[in-house]
């Protein structure tokens, strides 16, 4: 893989899909071939997941099946729109990975997490980001910065986003290397600098 893939994490609220946007531009000014995903989304089948996943009409889904159709939708993204991507040498920028179905439905839900591991690496096959960017928030005050009509997700507690967040913490210590976490304390510009350093460190800009 000639490429580098880049992922942007966090809790509800975080901010992290504006700096995924403002890297985008960074990237392009610097005129690096950069590709711009979420997940779960980015393709026709895996946008279709989404709807059923964040429909507040999907209420009564179990945490199982939740798990397998985030898995789902990321298997087909891999395939379609990542590893090709990868292999002509862009920078691929993806809105959550593999480590949002650790601590949401891991640490959040319960599922035993050597169970999402594996299955993962079957989804992913064997894709792992080069950089994850952690946005670290407290879950009360993120979910009050989400002012459109809250998904199925969003609805949930917050003594359960707390558990997410405490789950995305954890990753943070057991991978330093590849999980840089950020503190949201900041104004976008002010955080933007400290991602932008990470983003330079690993490009080489």
């Amino acid at each position: 893989m000639k490429g580098r893939f880049i992922t942007f994490e966090g809790s509800e609220g975080s901010g992290k899909s504006t700096q995924i946007e403002l890297v985008c531009r960074y990237l392009k000014r610097k005129r690096r071939k950069v590709l711009f995903l979420r997940e779960p989304g980015a393709t026709r089948i895996s946008e279709q997941i989404r709807r059923i996943l964040l429909d507040v009409g999907s209420a009564g889904m179990s945490d199982e099946c939740e798990t397998l159709l985030y898995m789902a939708a990321r298997a087909q993204l891999v395939r379609e729109k990542i590893i090709p991507a990868l292999r002509k040498g862009r920078v691929v920028l993806c809105d959550r990975f593999l480590d949002s179905t650790l601590a949401y439905q891991g640490y959040g839900n319960g599922v035993d997490i050597a169970w999402i591991k594996q299955l993962g690496r079957f989804a992913t096959g064997g894709v792992t980001p080069d950089l994850t960017l952690f946005f670290d928030i407290d879950a009360k005050k993120g979910l009050g910065r989400i002012v459109r009509p809250k998904d199925r997700i969003e609805r949930r507690s917050v003594l359960y986003h707390n558990r997410v967040r405490a789950g995305y913490r954890a990753l943070a210590r057991q991978e330093p290397k590849r999980i840089k976490l950020i503190k949201v304390n900041g104004g976008k510009a002010e955080i933007h600098l400290v991602v932008r350093d990470h983003i330079d460190g690993l490009l080489g800009l």
